[in-house]
């Protein structure tokens, strides 16, 4: 997840409850000239007795085509092009990105500073003068405190948008307890609350920044997550009430004594049909009938003919890993689709079943539906809070649980008020709602 500079201030809300705007639905206009009439500074550029202009890229529209209108000659744009393109690069600016232009209030309205913004956050502002600079630089980022809590009555994702939450918000949560909770398996009824960041820019939403923790209530056993930095590399991680870790991580190779034989690659010589084609996964050569286990926890979806994988065992590890093993020669005791692996059990024989010239195991990984080489997973910590960090840890998860609980107190109230405000006539409500 990305980090931002120093320049982001941290507004403490612990009892403020905010929800999510959607930036996307406000609409920019074309073009918005604003005299400058007093001296301020826009992008750290002195507008004072300036002309200020704002508009966004239009399609198919180049810098060209935006600095034409304002007087910048193509010697000076031709320098643009030669900046370092690590900085800007003109040929990358979008449609619909907002851009503005700083020139003379006059009659002429040549450009003096040109600021294009690729995001909410940055912006890269051009000066022209004696020479042409090209400058990147951040705007102001506050971070934002939140917290949400909703009851699953179709879909996590309906609940969460509901409640002004973004599609992102519920990624997270996912991914927060994506070892913990089977997200295909939510039922009616389940529960959640979080507290997490977003940030801001001027008070428009400009991202989402991290869930801090989190409680999640799963068929009616609660699930708590906090979130800490052991700062032993692993960055920011999630962690139980007792401090064991939220993750699990996977064997490092799903068989034991072999070599591999064929590396992961999307363009390989396929050793029968003598073509080209993706290999997405990686072959590890070994004798007829050796155990194949399962990496990590899961459930198997297949277990069943593949075409070319010949005998294959799928298993679904959480919603967002997959693991396939093929070319086996039988598989394992018990396994069959819905049946429930844990790490290091057997789940087959290594074969030659399908498109094989010998005896091997083709093992594929997938992150969120997406093929990517074993070799180069990042398995997750499954570490959990030393002891020289339980005393830090401990007071970190006290203050995220009385921010839940304070969340909880709102709700309860919340709940209280609309049963009395059902059994009281209308002309009672303001009193109801006033507490007395």
């Amino acid at each position: 997840m990305r980090r931002l500079p120093h320049l982001i201030r941290i507004l403490p809300v612990l009892l403020l409850f905010f929800s999510c705007s959607n930036q996307d639905s406000a609409q920019m206009p074309t073009q918005d000239t604003i005299p400058a009439e007093n001296p301020e500074a826009l992008f750290g550029y002195d507008v004072s007795g300036m002309e200020v202009v704002n508009a966004v890229v239009q399609r198919d529209e180049n810098l060209s085509e935006i600095l034409g209108r304002y007087q910048v000659s193509m010697t000076e744009i031709s320098r643009i092009s030669n900046a370092d393109p690590a900085v800007f690069d003109p040929r990358k600016i979008k449609a619909q990105r907002p851009y503005t232009v700083i020139c003379s209030d006059d009659s002429v309205r040549k450009a003096n500073c040109f600021i294009y913004q690729p995001n909410s956050i940055d912006f890269v502002a051009v000066e022209f003068g004696d020479s042409v600079v090209v400058r990147s630089g951040q705007r102001r980022v506050d971070t934002m405190s939140h917290t949400m809590s909703g009851v699953i009555e179709t879909s996590l994702y309906q609940s969460i948008v509901d409640a002004g939450g973004s599609p992102m918000l519920v990624n997270a949560l996912a991914d927060v307890y994506a070892w913990e909770i089977d997200f295909f398996g939510l039922q009616k009824g389940d529960t959640y609350s979080l507290f997490y960041t977003t940030y801001e820019v001027e008070g428009d939403l400009a991202g989402f920044g991290d869930i801090l923790s989190a409680s999640f209530t799963h068929m009616g056993e609660e699930f708590l997550a906090f979130q800490f930095d052991q700062g032993n590399g692993h960055g920011e991680e999630y962690f139980d009430e007792t401090g064991a870790s939220l993750r699990k991580t996977f064997l490092k190779a799903p068989l034991s004594f072999t070599r591999i034989s064929s590396r992961f690659s999307y363009s390989r010589l396929h050793p029968i049909l003598k073509i080209r084609r993706p290999h997405l996964g990686v072959d590890y050569a070994a004798p007829t009938g050796t155990p194949v286990v399962a990496v990590g926890d899961g459930v198997v979806t297949k277990a069943s003919w593949g075409g070319g994988g010949g005998r294959t065992v799928k298993v679904r590890h959480n919603s967002n890993y997959q693991t396939a093993y093929l070319h086996l020669s039988r598989y394992g005791a018990g396994i069959s689709p819905g049946a429930v692996v844990k790490q290091g059990q057997v789940i087959g024989y290594v074969g030659s079943t399908g498109l094989s010239t010998g005896p091997h195991l083709d093992f594929r990984f997938y992150k969120n539906g997406t093929p990517v080489d074993p070799l180069t997973i990042d398995a997750p910590s499954a570490d959990p809070i030393t002891e020289e960090n339980m005393a830090a840890y401990q007071a970190v998860r006290d203050r995220f649980l009385e921010v839940m609980h304070d969340l909880h107190e709102v709700e309860k109230r919340q709940n209280w008020l609309a049963l009395a405000s059902e059994a009281l006539p209308s002309d009672q409500h303001e009193l109801i709602s006033k507490g007395r």
